[in-house]
């Protein structure tokens, strides 16, 4: 779902004729393993088909690490960009890390301050690992701030939930 309205843009400015921004290969890595309830997200959203899908149980974080490696050394990509909180954001930002490639973190600093919360955990550590921090809001960047995160890693993009809803309206 957050991903829609960056593979949106990338597909506008391809039929534009314009120069891409970017390669890419969309990687599902099954976080939503209910084939129905994923499935729902590429058709009602109008997501092309992923170029590599991780699996249908690839739910906790080990598995989708395993997984996620061998497309990162294969495809070698200059920067994997990550959204939102779920297990597969902390899996695939862990494999890069390990790996050397530089992490893009959509919706960083978002916080509960309920550490009880297992994507609270997702996104501190998320956070600490990647690149560059993609915040939504002000008080992302103030998290952040707080966090001692340098602001040169910091940049407020706006909130893909609210482009998703704006493009489904």
């Amino acid at each position: 779902m957050k991903m829609a309205p960056i593979v949106h843009r990338l597909r506008k400015r391809a039929a534009e004729g314009l120069e891409p921004l970017v390669t890419y290969r969309l990687v599902h890595t099954g976080q939503h393993y209910d084939e129905r309830m994923s499935s729902v997200f590429f058709d009602e959203l109008d997501v092309p088909r992923p170029d590599v899908n991780l699996g249908s149980h690839a739910v906790q974080t080990a598995r989708v690490m395993e997984a996620f490696e061998p497309v990162c050394r294969a495809e070698k990509p200059d920067w994997v960009v990550v959204v939102g909180d779920v297990n597969s954001t902390l899996a695939c930002t862990l494999v890069c890390a390990k790996l050397g490639t530089r992490v893009a973190h959509v919706e960083a600093g978002l916080r509960s301050f309920d550490r009880t919360m297992p994507e609270e955990i997702n996104r501190i550590v998320t956070d600490a690992l990647a690149d560059l921090l993609l915040t939504p809001s002000a008080d992302g960047d103030v998290n952040l701030h707080r966090e001692g995160i340098s602001p040169a890693r910091i940049r407020r993009v706006g909130n893909v939930m609210i482009d998703s809803l704006v493009a489904a309206a």
